[in-house]
């Protein structure tokens, strides 16, 4: 400690010693420390122009081109996602805690009450359709007929196009929207189950480019479900070693944490057949609603690239269509960073199509304790937020009739499913049940209806970007009141008082006026009394 204080307190030439060293110190570090420093700066900086919080707008020459086809040739590498052989008379009884937290049978008696006995149609008898764009959807019993052949951008392959779902994803968000299982034992229920699904199978991580040696072989016969010899995904949604997923009763699919990336050279679905998907969606009669859990992730550097602007312009065309797009707000990962930087409105990570906030309902994801789950992206385009942990959904599993709530990891070891796929549809199958009660309401109305019903946060503008709006409230989205649908100024946030009684800031002039008296009464006494006093003194002594 002395020989630290003489360096400190040197005088003369130890303090100019002490002076050169550190100069010479920083001079060796500064081209380790700076190199980073400037990796880490933004290509374009935000007040030059660059799009970070908010993205620029649509270019309407940037539509895509309407297709309903694979971009490319691919071709099955892994297995589809099966169910263990384990004792099938395993149930899931039990309600997920997401359905009892938002009430879900709640709203569904509300909606029921309002649309002749319907939880997902019209009053008239016709079902709303929510269009899923996902890795397919299997046609589970509990969708009782429901689900619809759309698009494939993978391969279309029997049943038909979107109707194979080999990597058990999108059957789990589509099951959350709309099953509707008939057994009295089992407590779990699709948000709107009279609803109908329109599948488009947009990406998929069991399909591989097809190399351009075996070009000529790819019309092969698919290997399988459930038999590949191939390594399987690792139930993480990245490439890894271990089995294929198995699928037990009380399982599912890979857990969505660190999510469905578009663009992967060893997957398919890319963020120009994703705008391609939302195109045709928003071109198939009758939907109302999209689901999109799948996103792209990219470090922000203030540009919009191509693609990203064609699916801007999609959903732009889609939102003007009438339709509500609703999307997950993607998961934290290895390519993904969380937005935890000091500036909100220079985000470290874009995520698409959620950036898109004028037209897409954000959804970000919750956990049991009502907080946002950790892996949830920040953002200033979040909208609003769901339930998105230990889901339960459908079993995936082709010919499976079972529910699911974990998956199996390569590693063997049972894992809760999991992300912000799982919370977009309880708003999609929300937003379901609020088109069929208020059908002239439009996308717009209905977005705001979602916003201004949520249980907002405690921040400025009732907002902030963990859980945008807030978590949903089904049965006030059902219920309430908006202002703006009756023609009155919107509800603006008021700064409620405390419980304290209110300060007493009372009239001072009477006890102004009673200490003046007072002071007055006193010097008129002491002036009395001194008169008397000198009177007495001064008089002549008797004779």
């Amino acid at each position: 400690m002395g020989a630290r204080r003489t360096h400190v307190h040197a005088k003369g030439p130890a303090r100019r010693l002490t002076a050169v060293l550190l100069a010479a110190g920083i001079g060796a570090l500064s081209p380790g420390v700076t190199a980073p420093l400037a990796l880490a700066q933004p290509s374009i900086p935000a007040d030059e122009g660059g799009h970070y919080a908010e993205p620029p707008s649509v270019d309407g020459g940037m539509f895509p081109a309407a297709s309903d086809q694979p971009d490319k040739n691919y071709v099955q590498e892994i297995g589809c996602v099966r169910r263990a052989e384990l004792d099938d008379n395993v149930v899931l009884p039990n309600k997920p805690w997401g359905q009892q937290y938002l009430r879900i049978e709640e709203a569904q008696k509300l909606a029921r009450s309002a649309t002749g006995g319907y939880a997902g149609k019209y009053s008239s008898g016709e079902p709303v359709k929510v269009a899923v764009i996902d890795t397919g959807v299997t046609p589970h019993p509990f969708f009782q007929g429901r689900v619809e052949a759309g698009a494939d951008y993978v391969k279309n392959v029997p049943p038909g196009p979107g109707l194979e779902d080999c990597d058990g994803h999108g059957t789990e968000v589509a099951g959350i929207i709309a099953a509707n299982p008939t057994n009295p034992e089992i407590g779990f229920t699709g948000v709107a189950p009279d609803s109908t699904i329109v599948s488009i199978r947009q990406s998929s991580q069991n399909y591989k480019p097809a190399q351009e040696d075996t070009a000529q072989s790819n019309d092969a016969e698919d290997p399988p479900a459930g038999d590949s010899e191939k390594p399987g995904d690792g139930g993480g949604g990245q490439p890894g070693g271990g089995a294929d997923r198995l699928i037990a009763p009380g399982t599912g699919p890979a857990q969505d944490s660190p999510g469905r990336q578009q663009g992967e050279a060893d997957a398919a679905g890319t963020v120009d057949t994703l705008a391609q998907a939302v195109a045709f969606a928003a071109k198939v009669s009758g939907v109302k609603v999209i689901n999109i859990s799948i996103n792209n992730c990219r470090a922000a550097n203030g540009i919009i690239t191509d693609p990203e602007k064609r699916l801007q312009a999609a959903v732009s065309d889609a939102y003007l269509r009438d339709i509500v797009v609703v999307a997950a707000a993607g998961n934290t990962g290895d390519t993904c960073k969380q937005n935890n930087q000091l500036d909100p409105k220079v985000p470290q990570s874009i995520v698409t199509p959620p950036w898109f906030a004028d037209h897409v309902l954000s959804v970000a994801a919750i956990d049991q304790t009502g907080g946002v789950a950790d892996f949830s992206v920040h953002g200033p385009w979040v909208s609003v937020a769901a339930p998105g942990t230990d889901i339960i959904s459908l079993d995936p599993a082709k010919d499976s009739d079972k529910l699911a709530n974990r998956t199996v990891e390569g590693n063997g070891e049972p894992t809760p499913i999991q992300g912000t796929s799982f919370a977009a549809p309880y708003v999609s199958g929300v937003v379901a049940l609020v088109r069929a009660k208020f059908p002239d309401l439009n996308a717009e109305a209905v977005i705001n209806r979602i916003k201004s019903t949520a249980q907002h946060p405690a921040a400025p503008g009732g907002r902030d970007n963990f859980v945008g709006h807030g978590v949903i409230n089904p049965v006030a989205a059902l219920t309430a009141t908006v202002p703006e649908e009756e023609g009155m100024a919107a509800a603006q946030p008021v700064q409620l008082p405390s419980d304290l009684p209110p300060t007493h800031e009372g009239d001072q002039t009477p006890m102004i006026v009673a200490f003046a008296g007072a002071g007055g009464g006193l010097v008129a006494l002491g002036i009395t009394l001194f008169v008397i006093h000198t009177i007495r003194r001064n008089r002549p002594e008797p004779t």
